[in-house]
């Protein structure tokens, strides 16, 4: 990545660490301009990289500007608990849109071996249903929207997931590690904000949200649709 896009990569490395510096120091002031930065450098990025367009890039790109909606609510989460369902609600259409998008390389007719279907929806499944029975007791009034968006990002992943042997390697890999970050930093922040602060968990939710998304554009960037011989 660095050696392909060292400039963007040089760039989203300041955003990164700016961030993480912010959030450690409980810069508030300064993260109301590097936490928007996340997602808005990837989507010029994405949209400047990318010239020919193609739903999968747009879906994508929907996905990010959806992500920048949700973080940008999430900031406001101390003044009214409303900002946490705005928050809520903007990731799950994020979550949605990156769905779509991945399930386009899902119906590639080129056929891959059936034995990897399976494992991912049981590995996938079973860590969704698992941690939400741990966070059941917990949620209250929040167990049914926890619910819903436990199972819309465990499909994301697992969508994800399905891409393999659809597209080419360092796609397919970089978009399921995106994936497997992203669903980390739900899961931080979940337990972070429902069972009990972790002293490091809002470094862990950025830093791993940070790498979800930056791996889930490199990814689309580098897509290249695998046709049938």
């Amino acid at each position: 990545m660095f050696k392909k896009y060292p400039q963007f990569t040089f760039a989203f490395a300041i955003v990164f660490f700016a961030e993480i510096i912010a959030v450690k120091g409980n810069l508030t002031e300064v993260r109301f301009v590097t936490k928007p930065l996340i997602t808005i450098s990837l989507m010029l990025f994405l949209h400047f990289t990318i010239k020919l367009k193609s739903r999968f890039n747009n879906k994508v790109l929907a996905g990010l500007f959806f992500s920048l909606l949700g973080d940008i609510f999430l900031m406001f989460t101390h003044a009214d608990q409303i900002y946490f369902m705005l928050g809520l609600g903007a990731f799950l259409v994020a979550h949605l849109f990156y769905i779509s998008a991945f399930y386009i390389d899902n119906t590639n007719k080129i056929e891959v071996q059936q034995r990897y279907v399976l494992p991912i929806f049981m590995v996938f499944g079973f860590f969704c249903i698992a941690y939400y029975y741990l966070l059941r007791s917990h949620l209250g009034t929040m167990n049914i929207p926890v619910l819903v968006y436990s199972f819309v990002i465990t499909m994301m992943g697992i969508t994800a997931a399905l891409r393999y042997g659809k597209t080419d390697s360092k796609s397919f890999t970089w978009i399921l590690i995106g994936a497997i970050f992203f669903i980390i930093s739900d899961a931080v922040l979940a337990y972070n904000k429902f069972v009990a602060r972790l002293e490091i968990g809002d470094l862990l939710v950025m830093s791993t949200y940070m790498l979800a998304q930056f791996l889930i554009t490199m990814g689309t960037v580098e897509r290249k649709f695998i046709k049938k011989n």
